[in-house]
């Protein structure tokens, strides 16, 4: 997969995910415009000082105005990939309203209006690549419980995704998402010690069914939700 001098737009491109996402590309020669939210993350992000990482924040995803500017700033755009989010697990009797749409915002509302500000400029170009990011309980309701907030949000990327495929399909810009099952990060680790890690999917895995996705080389894929669970 060939992304030599593409500009392509990674949310989320500090996580541990989209580090995996972010260096991929930039072994494949891609300039990478990464708008984080947390200083913290920044500091363990092993690619800060590349040459074609343009690192841009503290940054709100839910600011729309601050959010277009952005992406008017970013040179004949190929790809936004939609990795940042968030997680909150809780019985719906302990999630109030605010809970609800720190979910939706985080999750959702982020990835509505990376899509929206992407498709506007990739229109100008007739083409381009978007790749969101669901998850499992998104195909698997049930598997939710416990977590009704996160589910939901999560199941309105899906629908969000292939709703928007259709839509621009006729402007050569192909929308996607990928679904992960629990990824093996140190975070996840550290929260299930008692997990069989070897089951989850690892960030390098999921990065590359992102990668093949938003490159050049997808020519007819649209409107998928692809499940990446690994064994687990």
């Amino acid at each position: 997969m060939e992304y030599s001098d593409r500009h392509i737009v990674v949310s989320g491109g500090t996580g541990a995910l989209g580090t995996a996402v972010v260096g991929t590309l930039l072994e494949r020669g891609a300039i990478c415009h990464v708008p984080y939210v947390s200083t913290d993350e920044v500091r363990r992000f092993a690619p800060r000082a590349h040459e074609r990482v343009r690192l841009v924040g503290p940054f709100d995803l839910t600011d729309e105005p601050a959010l277009a500017r952005f992406y008017d700033e970013v040179p004949e755009l190929w790809a936004s990939i939609h990795i940042a989010g968030g997680f909150a697990m809780a019985p719906i009797v302990d999630t109030d309203k605010a809970a609800l749409m720190a979910q939706l915002n985080m999750n959702l509302v982020s990835c509505f209006l990376c899509c929206r500000a992407a498709v506007r400029a990739m229109k100008e170009a007739g083409q381009g690549r978007i790749v969101n990011v669901a998850a499992r309980p998104a195909f698997e309701p049930r598997s939710g419980a416990g977590m009704t907030a996160y589910t939901a949000s999560k199941a309105a990327v899906a629908a969000l995704t292939q709703a928007l495929a259709q839509e621009v399909a006729g402007d050569g810009i192909l929308v996607n998402a990928v679904a992960p099952s629990i990824i093996d990060t140190p975070a996840n680790r550290k929260d299930m010690p008692k997990a069989d890690h070897a089951l989850w999917p690892k960030p390098d895995e999921v990065a590359a069914t992102i990668l093949f996705l938003a490159s050049p080389e997808n020519r007819v894929t649209r409107g998928a939700v692809v499940p990446v669970y690994g064994r687990s």
